[in-house]
């Protein structure tokens, strides 16, 4: 598989940071922390890596660790809690979905991040906003929806994050246990996570693609 030029994991090097970017789990990866997973890149820098395990619901409704926040992950469903990662497990970190910022997505870099003048405006909108891929962002729980200065049309909470020390993440990616692909706003609230690992891989394109209908446990068939 690592052999096959459109397979190979990109050069880490002193490349640009893969914050707002989509970490897919290769085949390889057996850890099952992170088996089959789709993590979103929050933080990237020198220093380490932080992101969120998009595709990991458990049975915890919303509305029993933040009843507050219940009516706006309804409109994201499922209602409940992601496991974001095995790091910190007690920290719970939320997406939103804000609407009106859908016009300006023409604005937007391959990176899926805003530029300067979109992320100043949005933050004007919105306390405790920080821009993620589109019209979704990390917000501070602690303020209640109705205060946060713009409507929100949806909200996903994660239980800890998956974080990765200096060059760890780089190295693992050089290693071919990571695609590094684009994210789009939608692969944040999924509807069916169960199925993010398989819809992602086969919008790409090549190989990858046809690694979408790749079988959990190939042998037994």
């Amino acid at each position: 598989m690592a052999d096959d030029p459109e397979m190979m994991p990109p050069d880490p090097g002193e490349g640009p940071s893969l914050r707002g970017r989509l970490l897919v789990a290769s085949p390889r990866l057996s850890d099952p922390n992170f088996e089959r997973t789709v993590v979103i890149v929050l933080e990237h820098a020198a220093e380490g890596a932080l992101g969120l395990v998009l595709n990991r619901p458990i049975e915890t409704p919303v509305k029993e660790i933040l009843a507050p926040w219940h009516p706006v992950a309804e409109c994201a469903p499922p209602a409940l809690v992601f496991r974001g990662g095995p790091v910190a497990p007690n920290a719970v970190i939320g997406l939103v979905r804000v609407e009106g910022v859908a016009e300006h997505e023409g604005q937007l870099g391959s990176s899926g991040m805003p530029d300067t003048a979109l992320a100043a405006e949005v933050e004007r909108w919105l306390a405790g906003w920080r821009p993620v891929v589109g019209n979704v962002a990390t917000i501070d729980l602690s303020i209640p929806p109705a205060e946060c200065g713009r409507p929100l049309s949806g909200a996903r909470l994660f239980s800890g994050y998956a974080g990765w020390g200096s060059e760890q993440l780089e190295g693992e990616i050089a290693e071919g246990a990571w695609f590094v692909v684009d994210a789009i706003p939608d692969d944040t609230m999924t509807s069916d996570p169960g199925g993010l690992w398989h819809a992602v891989l086969r919008r790409q394109h090549g190989p990858l693609a046809i690694l979408g209908s790749y079988p959990p446990h190939p042998w037994v068939n």
